[in-house]
């Protein structure tokens, strides 16, 4: 081929060259986990949990809801929670932003956002300076994602799983897995629940559960038992969760009159919430140590 060809072909073919892709996020600063660091978590959860019987219980509820792989790998998620105290009591209600797989949070009350809380992993904080919470800032952080996660969080290390038998609530028959904590696990590691789940589907149908925060009962105390039953489903990104609850305390006579009721509205998973989104903010008052 002459000279001057060649060298017409070769830019041609320069000409027609596929572009160069465009640089990668940096997922470094994004509060969603890497894929092998979601690969080698669950590999371990299962491992774990496939070592007793309740634990593979638990392991099923998890894939029936949507899998542990896809609930990390969504990244922070966002909903609104609505808690409201029967008869005629206060309400809680938040706009929450929610890393499960770092456990931190923050809350914008509603509807205007005019105080704002969280957890950083570390620390506990509100703001404004003089804002009225309408609970404890510490307590309330994660309260509500715990049981609205059921049943992602009963993956995590430190959680004890039993089976222990059935009950029926509403024309409803559930197996229970008794839930327990090792010391050192949370806040309140003397928390335990009964989670219910569908025999079927295998689907959560609400928990049982005492709550021990410490800055409200003194060591080694609870308080009494409480039934919540979960109602609706809704699925987005591959996860299905409930759409609201109601409580009563229960006793082994049954359930007592209704205590509360709520919903879980607005879920959204976003998988590009920037890590910093979980700081504590400029202009936030840390709340002390229990």
């Amino acid at each position: 081929m002459p000279r001057l060809a060649l060298l017409l072909l070769l830019g041609i073919l320069a000409g027609c060259s596929t572009p160069e892709p465009p640089p990668r996020p940096d997922t470094a600063a994004l509060a969603r986990p890497a894929a092998e660091a979601v690969d080698a978590r669950v590999a371990e959860a299962e491992a774990r949990l496939g070592q007793t019987e309740a634990g593979q219980r638990v392991w099923a509820a998890i894939e029936a809801h949507g899998g542990l792989t896809r609930w990390y790998a969504n990244g922070p998620m966002r909903f609104r929670y609505a808690y409201q105290r029967l008869p005629g009591g206060g309400a809680i209600d938040t706009e929450q932003l929610i890393d499960p797989w770092s456990s931190r949070a923050r809350h914008a009350t509603m509807p205007d956002s005019a105080a704002q809380f969280g957890w950083t992993g570390t620390e506990a904080w509100m703001m404004p300076a003089d804002a009225e919470l309408p609970t404890n800032a510490r307590f309330w952080s994660l309260t509500p994602y715990y049981f609205v996660a059921m049943p992602f969080v009963l993956a995590d290390p430190g959680v004890n799983h039993e089976l222990a038998g059935q009950m029926t609530f509403e024309g409803r028959t559930y197996d229970l897995v008794y839930i327990t904590f090792d010391d050192g696990t949370g806040d309140a590691p003397d928390d335990y629940y009964y989670l219910l789940l569908d025999p079927e589907t295998n689907q959560v149908g609400g928990v049982r559960y005492v709550v021990s925060y410490p800055g409200f009962y003194a060591d080694g105390e609870t308080s009494a038992e409480r039934l919540m039953i979960y109602d609706g489903a809704q699925t987005v990104d591959g996860i299905t969760l409930q759409e609201g609850f109601r409580s009563w305390p229960w006793t082994d006579e049954g359930a007592g009159d209704p205590s509360a009721e709520g919903t879980l509205t607005e879920l959204a998973f976003l998988a590009d919430t920037p890590d910093s989104a979980f700081d504590l903010p400029d202009g936030a008052i840390v709340q002390e140590q229990l």
